[in-house]
């Protein structure tokens, strides 16, 4: 008989979902759908606010990346003014991004993702996890507990606080960079490099027994989207838009991301908040691309400092084309903290850091501002609209997760179809699902700030007595 199946809720992963299996009368997978089941609304919330308290407002989208949240509202508030930010400002929000995105990525691989990594796909279930992982290698999970604090402190430093940090805002930041700043940030380094350095050695030496899920875990061809610089290296904060293609194709390259709306669109399903973002020339869904780690080194020429350079060029080696594996996220994300260690390190001795001007004085001259960055999990677009008193009439944001959703849900399906398997008699083991849960986890979706919702919202309310009687229920349907 054919079945349902339902893994409820997704473990292991920032936010609320679920994964749904459905099979034929023979067994077999007819078809699997990653589904996310929260809805905030944050683009209403903007309505009706002075867009000069936006990137306070935006940090608190997620407390996971608030940085990048806080830049992209930031940018769109610059845009919105008119100006151009001092050089002390921008590098200060550069020193932001590169440590929110090395905290992020830390999270994502020692504590999300290790488990699976260095315990296996198929150890029980209530061992694969962060108290699993001190008793098999306490010093590697000690180095990723370390990692995370060095990024988290950073951003403490140059913005207050460690979570939802609001020290940015149209037109520059509100305090300087001191040199006590610098001095507790470089003692940091020589531990962060070398932590890195050991995460790295030891994936690459653990991928040889992950063929399986290499090769079925999410590798199908798709787009590619990221911001690179003028010269086509690894941007973050300021850039251009490429996309490129699984063979390596350039197929756009200098796109204005502040005309992002021209290129891009988004499509909507029935059965999940998150919409399917696409690019436009190709339609939906053959337009479907990836953003984030893998996608910012399939397109980027290079990453402009030496060890991540040298990363880089043996993490293209490992395909023709582009890297098409989604399992490589986790190998691109340790690059991508080797990258930003070493921009952090080259920012301690870059004099512009320390400037006094930190802040462009202007008044409202336009009536919509874009801005974006490079957030942790990819490329990150806020768009405001304000009346004639800078207060909010609308607001789009176009969150990386989003931007990954059809291919997550590819990669639920093609890991269903290679790992799940039931027994004669119906029995599935427990690391099937594993691998479902954990095909997710590659892309590390941040669902809490990337949920939108399309029609009426389900509802359902139910009254009880003090003695927990139900009284009443009232259900609304989608």
């Amino acid at each position: 008989m054919s079945r349902r199946i339902l893994i409820e809720p997704v473990t292991r992963i920032e936010g609320h979902a679920k994964i749904s299996i459905h099979l034929d009368d023979a067994g077999q997978v007819q078809s699997a759908k990653f589904h996310v089941t929260e809805f905030r609304g944050f683009e209403k919330i903007c309505e009706g606010r002075p867009f000069q308290e936006m990137p306070g407002l935006m940090s608190r989208v997620c407390g996971i990346c608030p940085v990048s949240h806080v830049l992209a509202s930031s940018k769109a508030g610059d845009m919105l003014l008119g100006i151009e930010i001092p050089p002390a400002a921008e590098k200060q929000r550069r020193l932001a991004n590169y440590a929110q995105i090395l905290q992020s990525h830390a999270l994502s691989f020692f504590h999300l993702s290790s488990p699976d990594l260095l315990l296996g796909m198929d150890s029980p279930a209530e061992k694969r996890n962060m108290f699993g992982l001190i008793d098999r290698n306490p010093d590697f999970l000690r180095r990723g507990i370390r990692l995370r604090q060095f990024g988290q402190k950073v951003i403490e430093l140059v913005g207050g606080k460690r979570i939802h940090p609001g020290w940015s805002g149209p037109g520059g930041v509100h305090t300087r960079f001191s040199v006590e700043q610098r001095d507790a940030i470089l003692g940091w380094i020589p531990e962060t490099m070398d932590s890195i350095a050991v995460a790295l050695d030891r994936l690459k030496a653990l991928l040889d027994s992950f063929r399986a899920e290499v090769e079925h875990m999410g590798n199908f061809p798709s787009l590619f989207l990221a911001t690179v610089n003028q010269n086509g290296g690894i941007e973050y904060y300021e850039g251009l838009i490429r996309i490129a293609d699984s063979k390596g194709n350039t197929i756009a390259d200098g796109l204005d991301p502040r005309r992002y709306f021209t290129y891009l669109g988004e499509a909507s399903e029935d059965w999940t908040y998150v919409k399917f973002p696409y690019y436009q020339p190709f339609g939906y869904p053959q337009g479907h691309y990836r953003v984030g780690p893998l996608a910012r080194l399939n397109v980027a020429k290079f990453a402009g400092t030496a060890r991540a350079d040298r990363e880089l060029r043996e993490f293209k080696q490992r395909a023709t084309g582009m890297v098409c594996e989604s399992f490589h996220y986790h190998l691109a994300r340790l690059v991508e903290m080797l990258h930003c260690a070493e921009r952090i390190e080259e920012l301690m001795t870059d004099p512009e850091l320390f400037g006094e001007n930190i802040q462009a004085k202007a008044s409202l001259n336009r009536r919509e501002g874009v801005g974006s960055c490079e957030a942790p999990r990819g490329t990150l677009f806020h768009r405001y609209w304000v009346d004639e008193d800078g207060l909010m009439t609308k607001a789009d944001l176009l969150i990386a997760t989003s931007q990954n959703n059809r291919a997550m849900n590819m990669a639920v399906e093609q890991t269903a179809r290679a790992f799940l398997k039931p027994a004669s008699d119906g029995a599935i083991n427990e690391g099937m699902l594993n691998r479902l849960e954990a095909s997710i986890r590659c892309f590390d979706p941040c669902l809490s700030c990337s949920t939108h919702a399309m029609g009426q919202m389900p509802l359902i309310l139910e009254l009880f007595s003090p003695a927990g009687t139900l009284l009443r229920r009232i259900s609304r349907e989608p």
